[in-house]
């Protein structure tokens, strides 16, 4: 579906929208374009290509622009078939302390892509989410679930004018993306300092770039309008996952330092709510839209009775890896094979 078709990637130079580029690139896909504010980023990353892929660096455009802004939005989008829309503000704290940054990105900008694909004409457009969004306690949580209305809400009025298809993905902690704990334990290691636990007993969700690109790709190919998925994954808890560190890195003790701003004990992928109108389609759960309209006065006369099902879908109740499980998955992660070859090169 994408031969010879034009790809936009919001956000493209972060870990996640890097990840799809490099996956695209493998396709016969004529084009992609990449939407960032941060012009020294996208230096780095039109460098790297030209040196590592240049037999498809002329497929990859760079485009100057920011979602918060329409204009600079929709002047990107001239001739774009699919867009994945991964641009946002996603650390916890930082969201915490300047919340209405969060709105501007992660609410507004959606808005603003939503709209100038839907102008545009564009096909299809997969956005990214997160876990936060199930049950929000936080400010970045609040402002991803907010979005997920505002996608909701523009593939039904796409849907009404059989235009884009929109849709959502959502994921849990992808392993080594930018801001995760991983590298900060990694770091902590190799400076020979304990690495710093919030809590040893909070889980989370494990998956790698490679499940998370899987995710996005059956979107882009299975979606209809207001369709949200979610990745079936596994968990550990902290505790487990930086003892898998240690032991591919080196044991250097434990300082449990207690919670963040806004942190969660345990990560919600699908509420109770959702779970009741979810279908399983093997690897992944999808979520069908809402479909009532504004006309409530039949539900005046008879209401629903099952709204929710008996448990949400969480990284407690979802396959809990021990130790060694979790080494494995760690093992799947380019980032931690790159340094275990720098580690074992310096040994030798």
């Amino acid at each position: 579906m994408f031969k010879n078709k034009t790809l936009m990637i919001t956000g493209g130079t972060g870990s996640f929208g890097n990840a799809v580029l490099k996956h695209f690139l493998n396709t016969e896909i004529k084009e992609i374009r990449i939407l960032s504010r941060d012009e020294k980023k996208q230096d780095d990353m039109r460098h790297e290509i030209q040196m590592k892929r240049p037999e498809s660096a002329e497929k990859v455009h760079f485009y100057i622009g920011d979602v918060r802004n329409f204009q600079s939005v929709r002047d990107a989008m001239h001739g774009v078939d699919y867009i994945f829309h991964a641009a946002a503000l996603k650390q916890v704290p930082s969201c915490e302390f300047f919340p209405m940054e969060a709105v501007r990105t992660n609410v507004i900008g959606t808005d603003n892509v939503l709209h100038a694909a839907i102008d545009a004409g564009v096909k299809r457009v997969v956005c990214l989410s997160t876990d936060k969004a199930a049950y929000p306690i936080n400010a970045m949580g609040i402002s991803k679930a907010m979005m997920e209305h505002v996608i909701f809400a523009n593939a039904r009025v796409a849907a009404e004018r059989e235009g884009t298809i929109i849709c959502c993905t959502r994921y849990g902690n992808v392993m080594c993306s930018r801001g995760s704990v991983i590298p900060l334990f990694i770091d902590q290691i190799r400076a020979g300092k304990p690495i710093t636990i919030t809590d040893p007993n909070m889980t989370r969700f494990l998956m790698n770039l490679d499940e998370a690109i899987g995710l996005v790709t059956f979107a882009f190919e299975h979606a209809l309008p207001g369709d949200l998925f979610i990745q079936k994954a596994d968990a550990s808890t902290v505790a487990v996952l930086a003892k898998a560190i240690q032991k591919l890195f080196g044991d250097t003790g434990t300082n449990i330092i207690g919670t963040r701003h806004g942190e969660k004990l345990y990560e919600t992928l699908m509420t109770r709510e959702e779970r009741l109108r979810s279908e399983d389609m093997g690897k992944y759960y999808r979520i069908v839209a809402d479909s009532r309209d504004l006309n409530y006065d039949h539900f005046l006369v008879k209401g629903e009775v099952h709204t929710m099902a008996d448990e949400a879908y969480t990284s407690q109740n979802t396959r809990l890896l021990n130790v060694d499980e979790t080494v494995g998955k760690l093992l799947t992660v380019d980032y931690i094979k790159e340094l275990l070859g720098v580690e074992s090169g310096k040994q030798e």
